[in-house]
């Protein structure tokens, strides 16, 4: 079992390296959602997940989906969810042994966590956390 402190890395390039491991049938706890970044400036981010949550409301009010999450632990599964072959059994299989969080839940409290160097965030002039975007699409967490 894996468990990664999601604070300080790139949302893409953690799902990426996450869902990998998922495939090879790892299970693996994603602490403090609220904290990964998303690279690139606020207003192209937010316009990014804003039309992904608003896209049902547009077309017809009563279409049922596609539901987007608006939760940062919710949008990060999704995330590795599209990563995933989710509609072959192999790809729903994996997807269930990841689990996410915001913040962190008592019982990881005394573990210790682990860190993704090729998904860390160095370097990078613009990025938003998670939690931000997620305040900005009217998330309570």
């Amino acid at each position: 079992m894996m468990i990664i402190d999601g604070e300080g890395h790139i949302l893409g390039r953690l799902a990426s390296v996450i869902s990998k491991n998922l495939l090879d049938g790892e299970e693996i706890v994603v602490l403090n959602a609220e904290k990964i970044m998303i690279t690139g400036s606020k207003d192209w981010a937010y316009a990014k997940y804003k039309q992904r949550v608003d896209r049902a409301s547009i077309s017809n009010p009563r279409d049922l989906g596609p539901k987007y999450p608006r939760r940062p632990d919710d949008i990060f599964r999704r995330t590795v969810r599209g990563m995933l072959p989710f509609k072959k059994s192999k790809g729903r299989k994996a997807y269930k042994g990841l689990k996410a969080f915001v913040g962190v839940p008592s019982e990881y409290d005394d573990v210790e966590l682990e860190r993704v160097p090729e998904a860390e965030f160095q370097n990078i002039k613009k990025g938003i956390e998670l939690g931000e975007i997620s305040k900005l699409l009217g998330a309570t967490f």
